[in-house]
């Protein structure tokens, strides 16, 4: 089966890069041509937590051709319009999209493809884009191979199809099956509200958030109102990595405070090296992901009558760096989070 990976960044070059080792039918497709280029020469080099080159094929999207069986899908929420339409062609009735990407996108994916070819999933490792060709592994080695993937069907079903393709990913790192989509995605939400969110924000490392008691409180603020706005939504969150994450909902009377910050120093803490991909858009220059993420919190907050100061402030000071075209600084935005705190 010919597989595509949609968006050979960071976390793409690390998956294409063990999907094909003995794999010839492996294609990383990105927008980059310095990095498509330094790929197909170089091969994929993964540093951090591991230390590996592995031979790859990689093209551009003007490249493709043929039909794809599997297209895992990592590009950005902000292009998926134009991302679907370059894929349609080489499509066929059997071909599956795997969704990998951040947020809760699969409603719009299956009004635009319709809903028997996508399956759904979240990526659980971190990985950070070094140079063309380079990518780097922010996870311990421990937790990738044990907790690299949650997939699932849209209805929840176990199929002979997902356990397929948990066959393919398993040659990635550990790939556990949901009968909880929904939850699954939400669950994945709330890591990259609180972590990448506060990351962002910041302009440093998750570990950055974990030493500094601000940062980490603030982090803890956002899951609480994942929690509370996905819950208003009748969301179950799945556990993930192992972690029941209806741990981070915060009393009334915020009693629990320092248990649950306790719990997400030493949960995060294999992450410690990661620092999020929408820091490293702004970093390019570029629009993040913001509103698919933390503005997603934001929007159906209001929605539904519930308060999100946390992730309110957040997006707006991301998107003020956006519109700046700057990168946050961590001791003029701690500040801000303080007062709110």
């Amino acid at each position: 089966m010919k597989i595509a990976i949609m968006g050979a960044g960071s976390l793409g070059t690390i998956i294409g890069a063990y999907l094909s080792k003995g794999n010839d039918d492996i294609e990383l497709i990105d927008v980059n041509k310095e990095h498509v280029a330094a790929l197909n020469e170089s091969g994929a080099t993964i540093t951090g937590t591991v230390k590996e080159t592995i031979p790859v094929k990689a093209i551009t999207p003007q490249e493709m051709s043929g039909t794809y069986g599997m297209v895992l899908l990592l590009t950005k929420q902000t292009y998926n319009e134009d991302v679907l339409d370059s894929l349609m062609p080489f499509l066929d009735d059997n071909s599956v999209i795997l969704s990998l990407q951040n947020g809760v996108p699969e409603e719009y994916l299956t009004s635009k493809i319709g809903g028997n070819r996508i399956i759904g999933g979240s990526v659980e490792f971190g990985a950070t884009w070094v140079q063309p060709g380079v990518s780097e592994l922010t996870t311990a080695v421990d937790a990738f191979q044990a907790n690299a993937f949650q997939i699932g069907e849209l209805n929840g079903a176990i199929t002979d199809r997902i356990n397929s393709i948990k066959g393919i990913l398993d040659q990635v790192g550990g790939t556990n099956i949901s009968t909880n989509l929904v939850g699954t995605k939400w669950a994945k939400l709330l890591v990259n509200v609180a972590m990448s969110g506060m990351s962002t924000a910041l302009g440093c490392t998750y570990g950055d958030i974990l030493k500094n008691e601000t940062a980490v409180t603030s982090a803890v603020m956002l899951a609480d109102e994942t929690i509370r706005v996905g819950n208003a939504s009748d969301v179950q969150f799945t556990e993930l990595a192992g972690i029941n994450l209806e741990v981070f909902k915060l009393n009334d009377d915020r009693s629990n405070l320092q248990d649950v910050i306790g719990f997400a120093k030493k949960v995060f803490a294999p992450q410690a090296l990661l620092k999020a991909s929408m820091l490293q858009d702004l970093e390019k220059g570029r629009k993040s992901e913001i509103n698919y993420i933390n503005g997603v919190i934001s929007t159906k907050g209001r929605n539904a009558g519930i308060t999100t100061p946390f992730n309110d402030l957040l997006v707006k000071l991301v998107e003020k760096a956006e519109n700046e075209k700057t990168v946050p600084d961590f001791n003029t935005n701690i500040n801000y989070f303080k007062e709110l705190i």
